[in-house]
């Protein structure tokens, strides 16, 4: 077998830079929706059993209402939380992760031990 030419090289260079320079767009999908602010500790919180609105709220200190219910209701419609009215009196509003967002519980964990053996001190974010 002959080996490569140099075009063909060149090449095969370049193909390896455009594949390294695409990102995956399952990867982009994921991070445009869990990559908001707040989703992650929402999701975090839900991954320990189903939650009241007030609940929530005080679990994640910093988030306004307003935030909380506009990452409910985009996670809702990706079907990853479900709400659930509790008739009352008192009426309650309860969330809870689908099927398909406590799937993401793995990566979730992983992504919390990551944290903690690679992030240092330092770059960890202070605000919430």
């Amino acid at each position: 077998m002959n080996p490569p030419t140099h075009r063909a090289r060149e090449s095969a260079a370049r193909h390896d830079a455009q594949s390294r320079t695409q990102v995956d767009e399952g990867i982009t999908r994921v991070f445009l929706l869990l990559g908001k602010r707040w989703t992650g500790p929402i999701m975090s919180v839900l991954i320990m059993g189903p939650a009241y609105f007030a609940d929530l709220r005080r679990a994640i200190p910093g988030i306004s209402e307003r935030m909380l219910s506009n990452r409910l209701a985009e996670l809702a419609a990706t079907e990853l939380v479900v709400r659930e009215v509790d008739k009352g009196p008192p009426l309650r509003v309860s969330y809870q992760l689908t099927r398909a967002g406590a799937a993401l519980e793995p990566a979730l964990t992983e992504l919390a031990e990551w944290e903690r053996t690679h992030l240092p001190e330092s770059s960890r974010p202070t605000d919430r």
